[in-house]
């Protein structure tokens, strides 16, 4: 009920901006069908964005294993995880492949496709066809820490942060000078869009995975945010309160 009310309020921001007619909107949402059971889950495809917990998607993979055929891929939607170490534990580890899109998925087009060492072609050019499908821009790399983005993206967050915690700027000082050289959203006000939470999990995930270099090293201010519940939006409160 949670996931079919988010994506008719998606659907219907979309055909508020016309970026999709009334009609395509909702032909849209006829295709979806919802389910709680997993039993029902049954697609030559199926892409999962659970908790990011390897051992969790594992077992998903696992239990929808059984129930698909040998040839369904599996492709997971992790924004740092290792695709190479879940598809180790999963039945014909050549399906699997990383999928992740990026926040808002509706309007961001950036799809990155994230092979492993066990990946064969058939799979990889399926998920490519899919995202042109979806009208995204796919690209593939190599399973690594943090994948393309977020491996580049650390040091915006993390040494912004660090100005804070040294005291040398401002949360809301450091926003608007980024934003005013191009940036669409500044390192804190996009911590606020990702989620708190989510954001320090990825900055844990590669710092670990990277052998925890001192330059990577997750923000003691953005781990007291997590622990204190101020995570964004949706709580009410991130780096900036919201109504």
């Amino acid at each position: 009920e949670k996931a079919q009310a988010g994506i008719e309020k998606n659907l219907q921001s979309l055909a508020d901006k016309g970026k999709m007619t009334a009609e395509e909107k909702q032909q849209t949402g006829q295709l979806i069908r919802y389910t709680d059971d997993l039993q029902t889950c049954l697609a030559d495809i199926i892409i999962e964005a659970i908790v990011e917990k390897p051992a969790l998607k594992i077992a998903l993979f696992n239990q929808l294993a059984e129930l698909n055929h040998g040839d369904t891929i599996f492709a997971s939607n992790t924004s740092s995880l290792s695709i190479t170490e879940m598809a180790k534990g999963v039945l014909h580890p050549e399906r699997v492949i990383g999928m992740h899109f990026f926040n808002p998925a509706t309007i961001m087009k950036l799809v990155e496709v994230v092979n492993t060492p066990f990946t064969n072609k058939a799979t990889t050019d399926t998920i490519i066809s899919l995202a042109r499908q979806l009208k995204k821009t796919a690209v593939v790399c190599k399973d690594s820490p943090g994948f393309i983005v977020n491996r580049v993206a650390r040091p915006f967050y993390i040494e912004s942060l660090r100005l804070v915690e040294k005291g040398n700027a401002e949360v809301e000082q450091l926003d608007q000078l980024l934003e005013a050289t191009g940036f669409r959203l500044g390192p804190f006000r996009l911590m606020d869009l990702i989620g708190n939470d989510i954001n320090y999990a990825v900055s844990c995930s590669v710092w670990e995975q990277l052998g925890r270099p001192d330059r990577l090293k997750p923000s003691p201010v953005q781990e007291e945010k997590v622990k204190s519940g101020k995570l964004n939006k949706k709580t009410g409160e991130g780096f900036y309160k919201y109504d």
